[in-house]
């Protein structure tokens, strides 16, 4: 198989991060409690676009602008599903707008 997975640019992609907090906003998922009850472990999809596919990754662009590189094996990525593509249209970055990719 190939080392993308069939990701290209411009595909919308949903990557999973856990968080830690006194108090978990409204699109935390998978809330539990801490040992000592002091705080949260949650997790929160953010909705994303790769800007590029590399040979030991993809490049992605969140909503604000930075770019991350991210292992195309990452149990926490994941490709938008239809319903998110349409739902949460608003929140993926769109590439017209994404700073120049760096070549390294």
């Amino acid at each position: 198989m190939l080392p993308h997975k069939g990701f290209q640019t411009g595909d919308r992609v949903v990557f999973r991060v856990a968080k830690r907090s006194t108090h978990p906003g409204p699109r935390a998922r998978g809330v539990r409690p801490e040992p000592q009850g002091e705080g949260y472990h949650y997790h929160v999809d953010k909705f994303w676009t790769v800007v590029a596919v590399r040979e030991n990754g993809l490049l992605l662009q969140t909503r604000r602008g930075k770019l991350r590189q991210v292992n195309v094996g990452d149990p926490d990525l994941r490709p938008a599903r239809w319903w998110e593509r349409m739902a949460y249209r608003d929140r993926f970055p769109t590439l017209d707008a994404a700073p120049p990719v760096p070549t390294t």
